[in-house]
């Protein structure tokens, strides 16, 4: 397959709906996420929504991810850890480099790094609060 930027919501929807697929068969990272989202389909869609808004600054999606995060690591009793979020970034890193090139590929990499970095402190520091 030839690589190509991200340049729209279908580039975007390919991008989430093909990581997504290899998060849930991960053996350490799908247990979670399949435990917890109970309509897939529904959750790509946000997740596109959120990845659309990301790249191209659309104010498309409607939500919180440090509270979402926050809720999904009270629910995983605090199991959560750094290593947990390596594993996404990389499979992250890995989906764009096998579809995609270019700026916007670079940006979701950056983006993903910082927001990965950014949400785990915040769950960590929700932890303090909530024991």
């Amino acid at each position: 397959m030839e690589k190509k930027e991200i340049e729209t919501r279908d580039d975007v929807q390919l991008l989430v709906e093909t990581f997504y697929g290899k998060i849930r068969e991960d053996k350490i990272l799908g247990p979670i996420f399949n435990g917890i989202i109970t309509d897939w389909e529904a959750h790509l869609k946000l997740l596109t929504d959120f990845w659309e808004t990301q790249l191209f600054l659309k104010r498309i999606y409607q939500g919180n991810p440090v509270t979402a995060h926050q809720e999904v690591d009270d629910k995983t009793n605090h199991s959560i850890t750094s290593e947990h979020f390596g594993l996404w970034l990389n499979h992250w890193f890995a989906t764009i480099d096998e579809l995609f090139e270019g700026d916007k590929a670079w940006i979701a990499k950056n983006r993903a790094q910082k927001m990965s970095t950014m949400l785990f402190m915040q769950m960590f520091q929700h932890r303090s609060r909530t024991s």
